[in-house]
């Protein structure tokens, strides 16, 4: 695992990622299969969106059908049939989600089972293990998301303990054509980001996160904090930011020297109706597609804008008709693809801070209806 940064604009960086499923032209935008699918899709489809990597989520691949499973069909990629590079989360976010069912102990997370009620805990060495036996191509390491209004000094211990769960996953980890990556804490307070980056970097993962943030606190915060923690990054390892999807915040943080992120928003707008485009999000529940029989995005090569129609579409979606799910998806899916596309290119071209401004400019002033 290795990244080649070819050319700068700023901070923002464009180059290769290079992983034992292939090389991915970064910065890049990674879509979610949380249960080994990312929804309605096929793996063919989500490469025709332009997407390289896909993730799944450990937890609820370790709940169902099981890693002894997927280890026994050949790894995730086998099982799912998606032969491109995968990356794997540890559970950490699920720390975040569920934290109204689990319990931290030094020794790991306890989690009641969403599925039948079952108690689990989560360890650093499980979590490890259990990716090692999906076989992505990049496992986290386990770690804490605490919410954004935590204090210090709840963030403080967070963090400590986060670093203290990495020193175990790096001590379990066995797969040499896996690489662990870090994760960055510490909050929204300057000095536990800087805490958290000298821990974390002094253990030379082959990559790292930014964690803890798209969790509630605002742009300007998220930004201020990815600043700081990818200039405390080596330049010569990927940097991942983990849960974001909006198209003005990956632009924002591609703008700060960020690889790779990932988020389920794209997905989950489109099963609720809802489309991304340059002008701004659509919702087709919206009575003025009804008869609108022009394309969702004139330009656009997915197959919603090349062979349909917003009022087909709008139908699709009020009548709850899966079609339109997959439809939108994919949509949405290639909208993101195209951006990075775009972004590579303007960092290349050493344009890319101007072209930015007015991207987001034109996006903001589309009212989302």
């Amino acid at each position: 695992m290795r990244i080649e940064v070819e050319e700068t604009s700023g901070a923002a960086r464009a180059g290769k990622l290079y992983t034992p499923h292939g090389a991915v032209e970064t910065p890049t935008f990674m879509p979610v299969g949380t249960k080994a699918s990312v929804k309605g899709l096929t793996p063919r489809e989500v490469r025709e969106t332009g997407a390289g990597v896909v993730l799944g989520n450990t937890y609820h691949l370790y709940l169902r059908p099981g890693p002894d499973l997927i280890r026994e069909a050949g790894g995730l990629h086998s099982f799912s049939g998606w032969d491109g590079p995968m990356l794997t989360d540890s559970g950490g976010y699920q720390v975040f989600s569920l934290a109204d069912t689990r319990k931290l102990t030094e020794d790991g997370a306890e989690f009641v089972s969403v599925y039948d009620g079952s108690r689990h805990v989560f360890t650093p060495e499980l979590t490890t293990r259990v990716q090692e036996d999906l076989g992505a191509d990049v496992a986290m390491v386990l770690d804490e998301c605490p919410p954004a209004d935590a204090g210090y000094e709840y963030q403080a211990e967070s963090l400590r303990r986060t670093a203290r769960w990495a020193e175990r996953c790096q001590e379990a980890h066995t797969r040499e054509d896996q690489a662990l990556f870090g994760i960055v804490q510490g909050g929204l307070y300057e000095d536990l980001r800087r805490e958290s980056l000298e821990r974390t970097v002094s253990l030379d993962f082959p990559g790292y996160a930014v964690g803890g943030l798209s969790v509630g606190e605002s742009r300007e915060e998220m930004l201020r904090v990815v600043a700081l923690t990818a200039a405390g990054l080596p330049e010569d390892k990927p940097r991942y930011f983990m849960g974001i999807g909006d198209p003005v915040g990956v632009l924002g943080v591609i703008s700060l020297g960020v690889d790779m992120f990932d988020c389920v928003l794209p997905t989950r707008l489109a099963r609720h109706g809802s489309v991304l485009t340059a002008d701004g999000r659509l919702n087709l529940k919206n009575s003025r597609f009804r008869r609108d029989l022009g394309p969702l995005e004139t330009g656009c090569a997915c197959e919603a804008c090349r062979d349909y129609s917003q009022a087909y579409l709008a139908h699709l979606v009020r009548e709850n008709e899966l079609l339109g799910h997959r439809l939108l998806t994919l949509h949405n899916l290639t909208f993101m693809g195209e951006l990075c596309r775009r972004a590579r290119e303007e960092i290349r071209a050493g344009s890319f801070e101007s072209w930015s401004r007015g991207w987001i400019s034109r996006y903001l002033a589309g009212a989302p209806a």
